[in-house]
């Protein structure tokens, strides 16, 4: 078997392009023995990644919005979706803003990652859609260190403020409002203060308090 993995790794070597390092997706789950990857770590296009016996992953993608399970095999990142062999997957569409969630080439290399920005108006001065997150709990990626700022923009709620603690953060840059019992209100629209940097957003009319996959929930601020 191990002979047989080498093969397949040897394989997808040859036939991964040289692709740019912006994330394709974000690693929701680890269980068993995973080379290469931890949980809520980015992966890129052309990353191969081997699943040990009984081992498995769980990936989202930032453009597709599609969720894949792996078990066992050797996976090898896509822009949209994995390449599987020698395991299993199991593929589900879920709901998520793919405007949001996905980081432009240049905003990646500076580490900006503004994909929460000022609403626009388009040509004919529409407002143009917020970008959208699915649950009531944010995922917010932020620096450690900072104090990050949530004011509802189209009713009265109370600010939440918020020191982001190295020790309340996981992998010391994400913030998960769930772990913390915290929450939003569906159908709200939301300014995120950051340092001097603000982002607007909306909650879906239809989130609610139920888990929800991490890409339909994560904001991006750091």
């Amino acid at each position: 078997m191990r002979s047989l993995i080498g093969v397949v790794v040897g394989a997808f070597c040859v036939a991964a392009p040289a692709l740019a390092e912006t994330p394709a997706a974000i690693v929701e789950d680890v269980q068993g023995k995973v080379d290469g990857v931890e949980f809520m770590d980015y992966v890129a296009p052309g990353k191969i990644i081997k699943l040990g016996p009984k081992a498995s992953i769980t990936l989202s993608y930032l453009k597709s919005c599609l969720r894949e399970t792996i078990s066992e095999g050797v996976v090898l990142v896509g822009a949209e979706q994995s390449t599987v062999q020698l395991g299993d997957v199991q593929r589900a569409k879920v709901p998520c803003d793919t405007k949001a969630a996905q980081l432009s080439e240049r905003e990646a290399n500076q580490s900006a990652a503004t994909t929460f920005r000022t609403m626009r108006s388009d040509a004919k001065g529409t407002p143009s859609k917020l970008p959208t997150i699915y649950g009531v709990a944010p995922l917010v990626q932020a620096k450690s260190g900072s104090t990050l700022v949530i004011e509802r923009t189209d009713g009265k709620e109370p600010t939440i403020s918020i020191p982001l603690k190295n020790d309340i953060m996981i992998r010391g840059k994400f913030y998960d409002f769930a772990k913390a019992g915290k929450s939003l209100t569906p159908g709200g629209s939301y300014l995120a203060s950051l340092g001097g940097k603000r982002y607007t957003f909306l909650v879906d009319a239809s989130a609610t308090s139920s888990p929800t996959p991490i890409i339909g929930r994560l904001l991006r601020l750091e």
